[in-house]
C-alpha cells in the first residue's frame, strides 16, 4: 500500500513523456496499417485517395476510405476499449489476471450471437449468413451482455465480497460457453461456418456505418472510466480505505461494471471476442509510466492498446496474400507471453 500511495504522490513527468511518445507512435502506425494490404498503394496515393485530389485513383479512394481507414480505425477503437475495460478489472478486483472477460460480459455477447446465427437457423434457412453480417448480430451481442451486467449488478447488491464476484463472474462465464458449445453442437454445417468465423475476431467487417455506432459507444463508455477516475484510484488501496474516504462502494462498482460492458460489449459485438489485449496492456501501461494513478493509466492505456491493435492488425496482413490472418490468434500470440511474465513475476514476489 505504501508503494501505491507513493506513486500517486508528485508530478510524474516521465510519465507525461511516455504518453507524448505513444500519442506520437499512434498517428504513425494508423499511417502504416493503411500501407498494409493485399494491394499495394503508396503513400503519396494514400495522401490523394484521403484528401480527394483530382488526380486521385477511384479505385485506390474506394479501397481507402471504405475498407483500410475504417478498419484503422475499428483497431484504435476495440484496442483503447478492451485496454480501459481490463485496467477497470484489474483495478476493482485486485488481480492482475482480470480482464474484459471476467464478468462474463463478452460470453454473455457470445451467447446473443449464438442463438441468432445458430440457434435460429433452422426458423430462417439459407439466409442466416446474410442476417449474421447484418445489425441482428450487434443488437443480439448488446442484449446478451446487458442481461448478463443486469445479472452482475444484482449480485453485487447483495455480496459485498469482491473476490466472490469475481469467482460468481468465472462460473458465469463458464456456463454460458457450455451454452454455446451444445448450440454449436446441434448446429448445421453453414451455421457453424458463420459463427466459428465470427469468433476468430475481424476488424475488416465493420462498415462506416457501424463506425458511427461504434465510435460514441466507446467514447461513452471511456468517458464513464475517465469519470470514475477516482473511484479507482481509491479501489486500489482497498474497500476499506475507500469506505472510510465516504465512498459508496456500490455505486462505483455499478459505474465500472456499466463501463466495462459498454466497452467490451461494443466490441466483441462488431469485432468478435479478441483477447489477452485487455489482460496485458494495463500492465505495459503501468511499466512504461510508472505509477499507480489512474489519471494517467487511463489514457496510457488507450494509447498503448490502440497501438498494440493497429500491430496486431499490421502483423495479421504481413502474409501479403489475400489471405488476413485472424486477429484473435495474433493477439494471443503477443499476449500470452506477457501473461506468463506476470504469473512468474507475481510467484517469484510472493517468495520474497
Amino acid at each position: 500500500m505504501e508503494e501505491n500511495i507513493l506513486k500517486f504522490s508528485g508530478q510524474n513527468t516521465h510519465g507525461y513523456r511516455v504518453l507524448l511518445v505513444f500519442a506520437l507512435l499512434v498517428p504513425l502506425f494508423f499511417l502504416l496499417d493503411l500501407l498494409v494490404g493485399s494491394y499495394y498503394i503508396s503513400f503519396p496515393e494514400i495522401l490523394k485517395a484521403i484528401f480527394r485530389t483530382e488526380n486521385a485513383n477511384d479505385q485506390v479512394v474506394l479501397i481507402i476510405n471504405q475498407f483500410r481507414i475504417p478498419k484503422a480505425i475499428t483497431a484504435i477503437l476495440s484496442g483503447a476499449a478492451l485496454s480501459v475495460a481490463g485496467l477497470q478489472m484489474q483495478t476493482v478486483f485486485r488481480n492482475p489476471l482480470a480482464g474484459p472477460y471476467i464478468l462474463g460480459v463478452s460470453s454473455g455477447a457470445s451467447l446473443g450471437v449464438a442463438l441468432l446465427v445458430l440457434g435460429t437457423g433452422g426458423l430462417l434457412g439459407g439466409s442466416i449468413v446474410s442476417v449474421a453480417s447484418s445489425w441482428g448480430i450487434v443488437a443480439a451481442a448488446w442484449l446478451g451482455s446487458g442481461l448478463i451486467l443486469l445479472l452482475i449488478i444484482i449480485i453485487s447488491a447483495r455480496i459485498k465480497d469482491i473476490m466472490t464476484i469475481l469467482i460468481l463472474g468465472i462460473l458465469i462465464s463458464s456456463a454460458i460457453s457450455s451454452v454455446v458449445n451444445i448450440l454449436q453442437y446441434f448446429s448445421n454445417e453453414s451455421m457453424l461456418k458463420s459463427f466459428v468465423v465470427w469468433t476468430m475476431g475481424s476488424l475488416g467487417s465493420v462498415t462506416n456505418v457501424q463506425l458511427a455506432v461504434l465510435f460514441p459507444s466507446v467514447l461513452v463508455g471511456i468517458l464513464i472510466a475517465i469519470l470514475s477516475s477516482k473511484f479507482l484510484d481509491a479501489f486500489l488501496l482497498g474497500e476499506n480505505y475507500a469506505r472510510s474516504m465516504g465512498m459508496n462502494i456500490l455505486f462505483a462498482r455499478m459505474m465500472v461494471f456499466l463501463s466495462t460492458a459498454i466497452l467490451a460489449g461494443s466490441v466483441t459485438a462488431f469485432c468478435g471476442p479478441i483477447g489477452f489485449i485487455g489482460i496485458a496492456v494495463p500492465h505495459i501501461a503501468r511499466m512504461a509510466l510508472q505509477t499507480a494513478k489512474h489519471g494517467l493509466l487511463l489514457p496510457g492505456s488507450i494509447l498503448i492498446g490502440a497501438l498494440m491493435m493497429l500491430v496486431s492488425d499490421i502483423i495479421s496482413q504481413l502474409p501479403g496474400s489475400e489471405t488476413t490472418l485472424p486477429v484473435n490468434s495474433v493477439t494471443a500470440l503477443l499476449g500470452i507471453p506477457i501473461v506468463i511474465w506476470i504469473i512468474i513475476r507475481n510467484k517469484n514476489t510472493a517468495r520474497l
